[in-house]
């Protein structure tokens, strides 16, 4: 018993050791992060350097180096990880009918997966206001637009039109998708003072507006 007492020993340190190992890398990317935004905003991401970076985040040039090959790799990873999380709501976009939305909206309620995604927004909101800035990266808003407004106006177009390849439908989706990304970027850009329930309701209402009509939710 003693001796099965002991073997385990190095494998309980081991674990440990690596659980550590693993906090200290979360903490050095968080903390990198967080410079990484605060010097965009302050100077723009042409405007500071890896030195900077390390010095904003108290962390030396190895730990940087040993997560990423320079600034532009950071903000890369950074950018991919939101792309990742918004995959989880391509889905629930594909399942989403012109039904649904107006059922939701004779009820005047948002609907929950636009709730969920405003939510996530919320949360990466720091970052999207830097990346999406005059200061970020102009690549980044593209991006969003395609991964996320694209897809959702697309989702709720009529079947004969999905994969309709005249022109118009596609200058249609452009034009929405576009108004869309506008909508996201004037909510992050003015505080996300609206909650994500109401901005489910505002973007469900713009679905439907005509013009003449009144622009009152």
């Amino acid at each position: 018993m003693k001796a099965a007492s002991v073997a385990a020993e190095p494998v309980a340190a081991g674990s440990a050791a690596a659980c550590c190992e693993d906090r200290r890398i979360t903490r050095s990317k968080r903390a990198l992060r967080d410079a990484l935004i605060e010097l965009m905003e302050e100077r723009g991401f042409d405007g500071f350097t890896v030195n900077d970076l390390c010095a904003r985040a108290d962390l030396n040039r190895g730990t940087f180096y040993n997560h990423f090959h320079d600034k532009e790799s950071l903000l890369a990873t950074l950018e991919d990880e939101v792309m990742s999380d918004l995959e989880r709501f391509q889905e629930q976009m594909q399942d989403l009918t012109v039904r649904s939305l107006m059922t939701y909206r004779a009820r005047k309620k948002p609907l929950p997966f636009l709730v969920e995604l405003f939510d996530y927004l919320r949360e990466q909101g720091d970052f999207l206001h830097a990346v999406l800035g005059p200061g970020g990266d102009v690549r980044f808003g593209p991006r969003l637009r395609d991964s996320v407004c694209t897809n959702l106006v697309q989702s709720i177009l009529h079947e004969r039109y999905r994969n309709d390849p005249a022109p118009f439908v596609g200058y249609y989706v452009a034009f929405f998708a576009s108004a869309y990304l506008g909508v996201i970027e004037r909510w992050i850009e003015t505080g996300m003072r609206e909650s994500s329930e109401e901005m489910a309701l505002i973007a469900m209402r713009l679905f439907f507006i005509k013009p003449g009509e009144s622009i009152k939710l």
